[in-house]
């Protein structure tokens, strides 16, 4: 049996059924409840941090009274992973062989530890560490930008047509100092945090890299800004989205511990900062609606493939080392000295041709 998966968890449960709205997210109203769900708010103060738990309350109490609450502690990840087994079962299938992507392996790292002697062959692309997408791995991302950017720094160097600087020095501060200048006074309805989130967005490929300096540029000098197509299904996908990564592991409940990592992350990656450490809805959920983390360890077969971009922002090449240093011997990793969200989709040479 051959299976893959993607984001968020799979195609079993959540975010595959046809639910148009899982937690009537697209019921709220007003730009400050969307934000929650679409960009992380930069957050500079302590202050801001409170402002943004009480509409992260708002949201985690809007999914906890929608149609599909019930629902909500029954679709985790290894709920997914249950679920496979299943259709094996039913199959008549022995093994599970397994492609997974981004939270994809998330999927598969659950899989392979509850069920160690039923996966076949399984390849994790562009991996999130072995707790899978929980606080610290929303924190690293920052992490993952500072990895990416100096490629993109480099591209606008080497392209003076942009304006935005001649060296990769220059262009960060440039960018630097246009996401204060947004967050003073917003172009076109852009503001930091829009910014921040577009450059965020854009890194996951190189093919983006002239948009997003055009969008910069744009911002710059207040010209229009290229306009993006609508995302069918964006609100569902939202929802899903919290609907699973908040019930696969605990998340901090105060509202100091995240003031803490936003001062803490503010220093360490200013090109996000404290938006990726900031409080969300997760913080808000029930605790019985929460799953007990699974366990990652060395005890089964060397039958997992950890393929990696060194310089990926979604998934950075920190969480994919935790990852294999959790599987021990079951696991071997290959890294690939590029950029970008990806790897075995997007290099040809990395897979076998035949003739």
């Amino acid at each position: 049996m051959q299976c893959s998966g993607g984001e968020p968890a799979g195609p079993v449960r959540g975010p595959g059924t046809p639910l148009p709205d899982p937690t009537g997210l697209r019921e709220l109203a007003g730009r400050a409840l969307e934000r929650v769900l679409t960009e992380p708010s930069w957050a500079h103060t302590p202050g801001d941090v409170v402002r943004e738990a009480d509409r992260a309350r708002q949201v985690a109490e809007r999914c906890a009274a929608s149609p599909s609450a019930p629902l909500l502690p029954h679709i985790g990840t290894a709920d997914v992973a249950r679920d496979m087994d299943r259709i094996r079962a039913a199959l008549g299938e022995e093994r599970v062989s397994y492609l997974g992507a981004s939270c994809g392996t998330q999927l598969g790292t659950a899989y392979a530890s509850l069920f160690p002697g039923r996966g076949d062959r399984i390849v994790l692309d562009s991996n999130l560490g072995p707790g899978g997408y929980d606080h610290r791995a929303m924190r690293l991302s920052a992490r993952g930008l500072e990895d990416r950017f100096p490629d993109f720094a480099a591209y606008v160097a080497a392209r003076p047509e942009y304006g935005l600087g001649t060296t990769p020095r220059q262009v960060r501060a440039t960018c630097q100092e246009l996401a204060r200048r947004l967050e003073r006074e917003p172009v076109q309805g852009r503001d930091e945090t829009a910014f921040r989130g577009i450059t965020y967005d854009r890194l996951y490929a190189d093919a983006d890299m002239p948009e997003l300096a055009e969008t910069r540029q744009a911002l710059d000098t207040g010209g229009p800004v290229p306009e993006q197509p609508p995302f069918p299904g964006l609100e569902a996908l939202r929802s899903a989205r919290f609907a699973v990564i908040c019930g696969d592991s605990p998340w901090p409940r105060t509202i100091r511990e995240y003031q803490r990592d936003v001062r803490a992350d503010s220093g360490r990656y200013p090109l996000l900062g404290g938006a990726t450490a900031d409080i969300g809805p997760c913080a808000f959920r029930p605790r019985s609606w929460v799953e007990k983390p699974v366990r990652v360890d060395d005890q089964g077969p060397s039958n997992l493939l950890l393929v990696q971009n060194e310089r990926d922002p979604g998934t950075p090449l920190a969480g994919a080392k935790a990852l294999r240093r959790a599987f021990g011997d079951r696991a071997g990793l290959v890294t690939v000295d590029r950029g970008g969200h990806g790897v075995y989709p997007f290099r040809a040479d990395l897979a076998p041709t035949t003739p």
